[in-house]
């Protein structure tokens, strides 16, 4: 740190604007340290694949990772993929990791959790009293005989009790999984049953879309139907119907009554030791188990942080960080926001709908969640802006945003168009030279491929650069990279947050058909991506989902992109589904926006659009108007699932509707499938 705080003050003394960005610091000391001049991002990001050891030792010392063992001597043995091992013999732990911030954080003053819903404030929780609660917990854990391996499954929604409860499954080794209450039963028992868990975590109600809803008969159905279970802890939220007979009160346990909470210490373990599972859906067979090591996260979230500009373990006397991801717990990102804390940086956690009430939704509501709490760093699903432009936000009655110097992107491109609006619209209401950080990555690796970086030109619609440590390349069929072309992403190298296996998949055999059936050894990941000379990267939209017109392909965002510019469109979904071996018809759904012009002069603008923005060769052979775009609850869009239905799969083999963000959406969809099929067998 102190040779981290002498590069800050250097910088001072030129004059150099503050704070200084991560990224410059992380490249001089990776400088100092190879004696290596790193004249340029590509340099420093093609050092960081073509030295791994290297790179990821000056990582492991930049981000100060605590351990009781002495520096390690081996970073990684072997490079297989799957099969790489990373720090052998070093002990590390999630937990630990975050609570080295208690004195330093609590003596500046700066929270650890600011919490709010769309009712209001919740907490402002310490970093102390965190460290307390994670105690509290912990302890009353191991009491119940809760330990290392043992699996919790947590049914909470985004607040401070879910971070709590993670960390003190952390702090000794169990290994945590959680679903949001926005999923329906089915998914989740999909999820759950398949770990065997010891310990269920719960709430009995919650509020969303403007209402208090009741969720104590999910929880029965749920603890129900998980034998494995030895015990049930309730976090009772006043709005459950439902006594639990035998449950053990979250709020009780606080109380830490006989446990010595000063004397608590999280437990040193191996690097791969399994912090939590997280789940990946298919389009086929039950969600992927995905199992993910302490360490590995440890690693991946450090190099993250660097490229996302979180500085606040880096310049202990900058202004304190303050960074919000707008997540449910049902997606990775609420990972990714907890991993904030790893920085000692103060996260802002939001639970509920974006805009409150469904009937008058209030896409000014996030917005002055931000102004109110100062927020630094401000992050959102694509979708969520796209949405917010077209309804036509007014941030300037948010509130005071000049906090504000960073929003974050990521779930499915993002246009353009809707970034250089927002960063007008967000300069108005005073955040001037606001940075994008676009990034593209996945719960397969809880991390990105293609990411940001601060001290590069902005590229609106694009992902800046490839991510330090990731040996990303675009390739064809043949396996050979390509350049300013489009092409399969693919990870030629290991990285340290790839999945440790798939919980169940004993021989790897699924894990192996998952990532690395395409090219044998390495990893592709399913994405359309273009690398430009730049670096730039863009990513087109599933491989698997591709446009392909006679020869000529196309990634699905690219027509996304050309029609929801339009005003009169407020989603889209488009599918190539085939009507026998050899034909296909190009099917573009369309949701109109409120007010918008329908029926044939849609059809005519839509086409214009495509003709115009792209190529008459993509223009559509039908263009539907429908009432909802499906999308999962992590906001994608469900587009392989409904080619494949269009194609004559069974909607229960390709959709799990418990798993929508809007199941209702299927019942049309379903029937638009029917009359597509007995059309094509006429």
């Amino acid at each position: 740190m102190k040779a981290r705080i002498a590069e800050v003050d250097a910088h001072r003394e030129t004059g150099t604007a503050q704070p200084v960005p991560v990224m410059r610091l992380f490249g001089e000391f990776a400088s100092g340290r190879t004696g290596r001049r790193f004249d340029s991002y590509h340099d420093l990001h093609r050092w960081s694949v073509e030295k791994p050891d290297a790179f990821w030792r000056a990582v492991w010392d930049f981000d100060g990772i605590v351990s009781p063992d002495t520096p390690p001597d081996r970073v990684l043995i072997g490079k297989a993929m799957p099969g790489a091992t990373w720090f052998p013999g070093c002990r590390v732990n999630y937990a630990a990791q975050i609570l080295r911030h208690v004195d330093a954080a609590e003596a500046a003053g700066h929270p650890a959790i600011v919490a709010e819903d769309e009712l209001g404030p919740i907490a402002q929780m310490g970093w102390r009293d965190l460290r307390d609660r994670v105690a509290a917990i912990a302890l009353a854990l191991k009491e119940l005989g809760i330990t290392r391996g043992d699996r919790v499954v947590a049914y909470l929604p985004n607040r401070p009790e879910a971070i709590v409860a993670f960390l003190a499954c952390a702090s000794i080794g169990a290994i945590w999984a959680i679903c949001s209450p926005d999923m329906g039963i089915p998914a989740i028992l999909e999820r759950f049953r398949q770990i065997d868990p010891k310990l269920f975590i719960a709430t009995d109600g919650v509020t969303y879309g403007g209402k208090p809803l009741d969720r104590s008969g999910a929880v029965a159905e749920i603890r129900a139907a998980l034998p494995s279970l030895d015990h049930f802890i309730l976090v009772p939220s006043g709005l459950g119907s439902q006594d639990f007979p035998g449950a053990i009160d979250f709020y009780s346990l606080l109380a830490a009554e006989g446990r010595d909470l000063d004397g608590f210490e999280p437990e040193w373990l191996p690097f791969d030791h399994p912090l939590w599972i997280v789940y990946s859906s298919g389009t086929t067979g039950k969600p992927k188990a995905l199992v993910h090591g302490h360490g590995g996260i440890l690693m991946m979230s450090a190099a993250g942080r660097i490229h996302s500009d979180l500085g606040a373990s880096y310049d202990p006397r900058t202004p304190g960080e303050r960074f919000h991801w707008f997540s449910s717990t049902g997606w990775m990102m609420w990972n990714l926001q907890v991993g904030g804390l790893l920085g000692g940086t103060t996260i802002c956690i939001f639970d509920g709908s974006p805009t409150g009430s469904r009937d008058a939704p209030d896409w000014g509501l996030l917005w002055r969640f931000a102004a109110r709490n100062k927020v630094s760093f401000f992050g959102a699903g694509a979708q969520y802006y796209t949405l917010a432009v077209k309804a036509g936000v007014d941030l300037t009655k948010a509130g005071d945003l000049s906090a504000v110097r960073a929003l974050g992107s990521t779930a499915s491109p993002l246009p353009a168009l809707v970034q250089t609006n927002l960063s007008h619209m967000i300069a108005q209401a005073g955040a001037a030279r606001v940075w994008w950080f676009n990034s593209s990555g996945g719960t397969d690796i809880c991390g990105a491929f293609c990411t940001g970086n601060r001290e590069l030109p902005e590229a609106p619609g694009k992902l800046q650069c490839r991510q330090l440590g990731a040996a990303v390349e675009a390739w064809d069929e043949e396996g050979r990279a390509l350049l300013g072309e489009v092409g399969e992403l693919v990870c030629t190298r290991p990285l340290p947050s790839m999945p440790l296996f798939l919980w169940g998949d004993t021989d790897g055999s699924r894990y192996r058909e998952s990532y690395f059936d395409a090219y044998d050894g390495i990893w592709r990941h399913g994405d359309w991506l273009r690398i430009e000379a730049s670096g730039a990267c863009e990513i087109f939209g599933r491989s698997d989902a591709t446009i392909n017109r006679g020869g000529h392909r196309m990634g699905t965002s690219e027509i996304y992109d050309a029609v929801e510019r339009l005003g009169d469109v407020a989603d889209t979904l488009v599918i190539d589904a085939r009507t026998n071996d050899s034909d296909s018809e190009l099917l573009l759904f369309v949701l109109p926006a409120p007010g918008a012009v329908r029926g044939l002069a849609l059809t005519a603008k839509i086409r214009d659009a495509i003709r115009t923005g792209l190529s008459p060769r993509f223009l559509p052979d039908r263009i539907i108007e429908v009432a909802a775009i499906p999308r999962t609850l992590s906001s994608k869009k469900q587009e392989l699932p409904i080619k494949r239905l269009f194609e004559g799969a069974d909607l229960d083999k390709v959709i799990d509707p418990s798993a929508m963000a809007n199941p209702e959406s299927l019942e049309e969809y379903a029937a638009l499938a029917a009359e597509f099929r007995e059309r094509a067998a006429a």
